[in-house]
Parts: C-alpha cells; sequence; structure tokens
C-alpha cells in the first residue's frame, strides 16, 4: 500500500508540472494572438485565441481566467474581420463572418455584439443592392432589395428600391407592390412618385397600341399618384381616339389648367374649341378658340372658326 501512494503522489506532482506547462504554454499562445490582433492581422489572432481557448480549457480550474478572456476576445476578433470585408466591399463574406459572429457571440453569451452584429446585416444587404443597381444588374438587385425585406419587412427604402430593379428588370405588377409597400412604410412621396412614372409609361405604350381604354385607366392612375399634366394630355388623346369627346374635352381642360404655359397648350386649346363645336356647343368654343389665336400653328385656323361662329 505504501509503494502504491508513493507512486500516486509522483503521479500528482508530475501532473502539476504537466498543467503548469501547459497553462504556460496556453497563455503564451494567447499573448502572441494579442499581438497580432495588435497588428491588425485578425486571422492569425484569431487561430491563436482558438487554440489558446483548447489549450486553457484542459487545464481545469487553472485556465477559467484564460478561457474567459479568449471567449470574450475571439467574438469581437470575427468581429473586425467581418467588419474589414465590408470595408473592401466583399458584401458575401461579410455577411457570412457576421453570421458566424452572431452564432459564436451568443455561443459566448455576448448577446450585445451578436445583436449589433445582427444589426448590420440588413444594411449590407442595402449596400449590395445599391451597388447592383448602379451596375445595372437588376435581377441580382431584386434578389439582394427580397433579402433585406426578408430581414425588415417595415424597411421602406429597400421596397422601393426592390421596385425600381423590378421595374428596371421588366416585372411591372410586381413593382408596383413593391412601392406600396414603401408607401406603407414610410416613403410615399418617393413611392407615389415612382408609380406615377411607371403608369405613365404604361399609358403612352397603350396609346401607340391603340389600346385607349387602357391608356385612359394608366393615365387617370398616373395622375392621381403623382399629379402629372403629361398623364392627363394622354388621357384626353385616347379618350378622343376612342371617340369618347367628352372625356377628351374634360382631360384636355385639366391638363390646360394644369400646364397653361406649356407650348402645345395653343394646340390643345384649338382641338377642345373644335370638339366643343362638334357638340354644338358654341359659347364653350369661341372660349377656347380664342386661347388658341396666338398659336403660330393654329391661330389662323383658330380665327377662322370664330368668325364662322
Amino acid at each position: 500500500m505504501k509503494k502504491i501512494i508513493v507512486t500516486l503522489a509522483a503521479l500528482f506532482a508530475a501532473a502539476a508540472v504537466m498543467s503548469a506547462q501547459s497553462m504556460a504554454e496556453a497563455t503564451e499562445t494567447a499573448k502572441l494572438a494579442n499581438d497580432s490582433l495588435s497588428a491588425g492581422e485578425y486571422a492569425t489572432a484569431l487561430a491563436g485565441f482558438k487554440e489558446a481557448l483548447k489549450m486553457a480549457e484542459a487545464c481545469g480550474d487553472e485556465g477559467l481566467e484564460l478561457v474567459a478572456t479568449c471567449k470574450d476576445i475571439i467574438p469581437k476578433t470575427m468581429n473586425a474581420m467581418a467588419k474589414e470585408e465590408l470595408k473592401e466591399k466583399r458584401y458575401d463574406e461579410a455577411i457570412a463572418m457576421f453570421q458566424e459572429t452572431i452564432a459564436v457571440a451568443r455561443e459566448y453569451g455576448d448577446e450585445d455584439l451578436a445583436k449589433k452584429a445582427e444589426d448590420l446585416i440588413p444594411q449590407i444587404y442595402m449596400q449590395k443592392g445599391g451597388a447592383l443597381l448602379n451596375d445595372k444588374d437588376y435581377a441580382g438587385a431584386v434578389e439582394v432589395y427580397s433579402k433585406a425585406l426578408e430581414l425588415v419587412p417595415a424597411n421602406g427604402v429597400a421596397a422601393l428600391r426592390l421596385g425600381m430593379a423590378l421595374e428596371a428588370a421588366g416585372r411591372g405588377d410586381e413593382a408596383v407592390e413593391a412601392y406600396k409597400t414603401a408607401a406603407a412604410n414610410g416613403q410615399e412621396k418617393n413611392a407615389n412618385s415612382q408609380l406615377g412614372k411607371l403608369y405613365l409609361k404604361r399609358s403612352v405604350a397603350s396609346l401607340k397600341a391603340k389600346k385607349y381604354s387602357d391608356a385612359v385607366q394608366e393615365a387617370v392612375a398616373s395622375n392621381e399618384f403623382a399629379a402629372n399634366p403629361q398623364a392627363l394630355q394622354v388621357a384626353g388623346q385616347a379618350s378622343q381616339l376612342a371617340g369618347k369627346n367628352a372625356d377628351a374635352i374634360k382631360y384636355f381642360e385639366q391638363y390646360l389648367e394644369a400646364a397653361p404655359d406649356a407650348k402645345n397648350a395653343g394646340q390643345v386649346a384649338y382641338t377642345v374649341g373644335a370638339l366643343y363645336q362638334q357638340a354644338k356647343n358654341n359659347a364653350k368654343a369661341k372660349e377656347f378658340f380664342s386661347k388658341a389665336v396666338t398659336d403660330p400653328k393654329y391661330g389662323a385656323d383658330a380665327q377662322k372658326a370664330l368668325k364662322s361662329l
């Protein structure tokens, strides 16, 4: 029994020496990692702190302080690496690294850092989306802005830019829905402006395609979203071509009220006068022919019309 006790004592002594050596090695490894961190060599520092953590954990109670230090600094180092990727506009790499940071920070109990990293990811998607939109990579921009909206559904700016990307990609109906989402989330003015332009383009295209009913509806929608004299003019033209003269008069009069100094104001006034004349409303016909008498192109005809009335 005495021999066994002596042997165990020797083993304990040896273990203590080994533990002291391991702890010294762990401390030295952490010190070297810290030097790398100070030099901005984040990858080397991270590898060093991870190794020091393993070594310290193997030292039991003696390594607890170093374990805590490593667990504090590892996610912070990863966060710094993620920010470096973002600085270099390597957006995918930055997002991946921030996601790793979040997981490790939460594992090690640093909820504050995890939350801050989590809040940055939607912003990175916005930056990446802007770069893709500027490069006219509309499909890529749609994908990225959609991800930003998945993370923050109330992000009105993301919805607005998603609408712009969808519209540029020829996905007009989806763009309309995105703009409406943007309007409901703090971007009403900008979204309505985009919707006004979108519907104006549609109305002009419908007018050229002789889809007069569609042209009128789209022009009216354009003007409702964003007051636009051109939309009223398109509505008037489409109505006139469709044989709906009363509607044509209404829209042309609204156009002249909205844009009295337009270059074609005389031409439109002459047209309204002629439509009133056809409707046998001579008083109104005279009113609008009188507005066209100074027009360089239609003035002479307006004067003749007035004399005939």
